[in-house]
């Protein structure tokens, strides 16, 4: 088994922070990281999400974790 891995990620303008958590040679982002990154709301990321799935280009099974999404009140 393969460790995992934290990694931070800044912009050269120091603006832009992403933490990733890389496991099994696979990058994890939860939607609000995503749309922190893509700079746009977490409906957006959520509303692809959910068309990548009914296109069934993915299996909702295989990469969507059994955890609560949790917002922290900043």
């Amino acid at each position: 088994m393969e460790k995992t891995e934290i990694k931070i990620y800044t912009a050269e303008d120091g603006k832009t922070t992403v933490e990733v958590r890389l496991e099994n040679d696979t990058v994890w982002l939860n939607q609000n990281q995503l749309a922190h990154l893509f700079e746009t709301e977490r409906s957006v990321i959520n509303k692809h999400i959910l068309n990548i799935y009914q296109s069934g280009e993915l299996d909702e099974t295989a990469t969507c974790a059994k955890i609560a999404q949790v917002q922290s009140d900043d």
